[in-house]
Formats: structure tokens, sequence, C-alpha cells
């Protein structure tokens, strides 16, 4: 890289003196850099007469009387010079252009003006709409940080107040699925949607308030807080573009939601072709998978080995099967092994219990980087809650490592603490595995895989969404 000396011409002043027949003439002058000589050159500012005159007026020492004058002109000068050119910030964000472009081939906003016809904004709704998915997309935060510190350096300048935000995102919320649809139906129109595959996940949004109300309720909390929240379900096509998106109070189970949100979804978006519903644990259970089946739908679950039968469990730690999986340079991703059988279920119908069998293909793989890491923090736990347990802690206090440890109590007396060695063996040897379940006995190993872990975006984006 190569250095560049550049030279900087400074408008300075000085106090000159002129001596002319046996009197001392003071003057300020001021340096200056002159385009026609190409450097500095010189110009009288301001005459102040001879010294000996300034003596007669009582001025004792004139020289040093002016010098201060000047003193005070450059230290002005240099004041002035710290003086921004613009209070604009010099910063701009341009990695939204491309989805701008989207945007206008969208053609959003002609529909999103309709909504001008029966509302008196005294904004325009596009343009919030817009600029809030501009500065969300090149610099993600609060909306109180996004007014004042994202949208002012958009290249495109916006033009409502923060209350008229506030105003509009109020708006937004309310009628959220419409504008859902407008997008939907926008993007199947000039792109298509590919709904052969469905991705589905859900998430939650706590609340820091005091009480609930008829949305904001207290239930389950991926982050273990007590506040009232809110839960989402999104509905991915097979290339992750949203197809839709309900949001239901907190208190209410992921599980019925994913069987109403998929079933709505689709009949509205008119989806007759076969669904394969991909989605992560929680959300596996038998009553969905015999939704999916019941409507001839397909799968495609993770499974925890821990909770398998002693059989399954059996061939998990065979050493037989096994292939490998590895990148392009060769190193090693992970180990992987398959079977197609018929797998028992317990189902509900009318108040009873049913016990049914499908015909599934589980994938296993086995990681060693997740294994290591995962081996990490079991016996970090475990160091912690030997910690606990010799100190004689409460049983509040252990937390999560409360499953390291045995509670007894003892004929009502203080409970007696011991580490749960069974449990801790347990998760060790299951460390680094993890088991993929389907109804689509076809696809293959690493096309099972593969769509399995595409969740991962839907998960990023959730974490994008919830961060600060």
């Amino acid at each position: 890289m190569a250095l560049y000396k550049v030279r900087c011409f400074i408008m300075a002043y000085y106090l000159k003196k002129t001596k002319l027949k046996g009197r001392t003439y003071l003057s300020i002058d001021e340096s200056f850099y002159s385009h026609e000589k190409r450097g500095t050159a010189h110009r009288c500012y301001k005459s102040l007469g001879s010294v000996e005159t300034w003596k007669e007026k009582g001025i004792v020492d004139p020289i040093s009387h002016f010098q201060k004058e000047v003193d005070a002109l450059n230290q002005e000068k240099t004041v002035d010079n710290t003086r921004k050119i613009s209070d604009k910030s010099p910063v701009l964000y341009l990695g939204y252009f491309p989805l701008r472009s989207i945007m206008e081939k969208l053609q959003i906003k002609k529909y999103v003006d309709y909504f001008n016809l029966v509302h008196d904004f005294q904004y325009d709704l596009y343009e919030l709409l817009s600029s809030l998915i501009y500065a969300r997309a090149v610099h993600p935060c609060s909306k109180h940080r996004t007014f004042h510190e994202v949208l002012p350096n958009l290249y495109d300048s916006v033009h409502y107040s923060y209350d008229q935000l506030l105003d509009g995102l109020s708006f937004l919320g309310n009628d959220y699925e419409k504008f859902v649809e407008i997008f939907t139906v926008q993007t199947k129109k000039l792109f298509g949607l590919d709904t052969s595959k469905s991705y589905f996940d859900c998430t939650n949004f706590y609340f820091e308030i005091d009480r609930e109300d008829d949305f904001r309720r207290k239930g389950p909390s991926k982050e273990n807080r007590k506040d009232p929240i809110i839960s989402l379900g999104l509905l991915l096509d097979s290339n992750q573009i949203p197809i839709g998106m309900k949001m239901f109070p907190g208190n209410e189970s992921e599980k019925p939601v994913l069987r109403d949100v998929i079933d709505r979804l689709k009949t509205f978006h008119q989806v007759t072709g076969r669904t394969i519903h991909v989605a992560d644990k929680g959300l596996n259970c038998a009553q969905n998978i015999a939704f999916s089946k019941k409507n001839g739908d397909g799968y495609l679950f993770s499974k925890s080995v821990k909770g398998l039968s002693e059989t399954e469990k059996t061939w998990v730690l065979l050493n037989d099967g096994w292939k490998e999986a590895r990148d392009r340079k060769g190193s090693l991703l992970y180990y992987y092994k398959s079977c197609v059988d018929e797998f028992p279920y317990k189902v509900e119908r009318d108040g009873k219990e049913y016990v049914v069998k499908l015909r599934e293909k589980r994938l296993l793989t086995y990681t060693p980087s997740l294994a290591s890491k995962k081996r990490y923090e079991i016996n970090r736990m475990v160091e912690k809650a030997r910690a606990l347990t010799a100190s004689q802690a409460k049983k509040a206090e252990f937390g999560e490592t409360g499953k390291y440890v045995n509670f007894t109590d003892k004929n009502g007396q203080k409970a007696a603490v011991s580490i749960n060695q069974e449990s801790i063996d347990k998760d060790l040897k299951f460390a680094g595995y993890n088991l993929m379940v389907t109804s689509e006995t076809a696809m293959s190993d690493q096309e099972i895989y593969h769509t399995y872990h595409n969740l991962w975006r839907i998960e990023e984006s959730f974490k994008i969404m919830k961060s600060d």
C-alpha cells in the first residue's frame, strides 16, 4: 500500500514589524495558500501604526500588546478549522439496494397504497414499511435506535417522525396477516413458491410488563423468564421463503398450533401437493405425526437419542454400518448410518390411547466436534453440581445442573443431596449423536440431513429478530 504525504496550508496571523525613517511600524498580516503562486502568500489584515505613536498614547510595550491580539486571532482560527463540513455523518448504509430492487419488482407499493383509501395517514405507509425493512437488513436494532441512528444514514431519507413510526407499527401489527399475504401473493406471482416441502418453527417473545392481558400470557419461555410472552409460528416453502406467519398467546402449546397453522395456511394458499413438515424436537409428538399422515403429507423431525427404547439405543451404539461424510478438502464432517423399519407411536382418539406402527426411515449421525463440545459442557455442569452439593446449596440454586443430582427427602427433614452418576454417564455416552426421523423412506441419507439442517436459517432469523 502506497503512502502519500499531504501538505496542509492553514491561514495564520503574525505581527509584522517594518523600520521606516527611524520609526517601527506594526501590522497584523496573514499567510495563506495562493493558487496562482502554488504556495504561501501574505497580505495585510490590519494596519496598526507606529510603536512610537502607541507609546505616546500610554501603551508601554505595544509589541507585546498587539502580539496578544495576534495570538487570539490564531486561537479563533484554530477553533474554526475544527468545524465539520457538515453535521450529516459521512457513513451511509447502501447494502439494502438489492432489497429495494426486489420490493420494486414485487410492486408492493401499489397494494400498500390501497390502505390510504380508508385511513387518513399523515405519512407514507409504504415509505415507513420499506425503510424499516431496509434498516432491519443493514443494521438490526431496536426501533428507537433504528429511527435515530440507522434511518438517517440510509441513502434514501425518510419523511416521518418517531411518533408516526410507532403509529405505523401499531397499524402494521394489527393487520400483519394482510401484509404477509401481499408479499406471499406477489412473490408467488413473480418468483413462484415451491411447497413440495415446507419448514415450520416456533419461537416466543417476552414483554417486560407486570400483568398479563388477553394476548400476552405467561407460558414456557426458552429464555426461562417469568414475563408474559407471545408465540410466533413461521411457515416457509422449500427455498426458505416465508409463506405464512401466525402469532398466538404465549400460554398455548406449539403442538396444536403447528397443526392449525399448517392446515389453515395450506387451505388459504391452495397448497394441494404433498408437504413434508420439517420441525425440531419440540414438535415431533405422535399427534402431529398422525396429523401429517391423515392429510396425506410427510414429516421430518429430530428425535432425542436418550429417549429411545433400549433396542434402538443398542442400534445407536453399534459400530456397524457407519459411513463418513467429508467436505471438498477431504476433512471429516460426521459419521452416519440409517435404517427403515416400523416404529410404535401412542396416539389419543376419543379419549382413548392407541398404539400404531408407522414405517419410517431413521438417520443417525455422530459428529466428533459436537461430541467434544457436549462433553465439555456436561463436565462443566457436573463440576458446578459437585461444588453446590459440597456447599449444601438449596435445590433452587442448582438450576440446569439439578439433572445430575439426586434430592432425597428423609422423613420431612432437610433433603439429602448426592451426585446422579447414572444421568451423567448417560449424557456422556450419547454426546454427539443426533437422530432424524422421516416418513419419506425413499429420501437419501444426504437429502434428509441437508433438508433438516436448513432449519438453521429460521433459527438465525429468530435470533436476529430477538437481539437488542
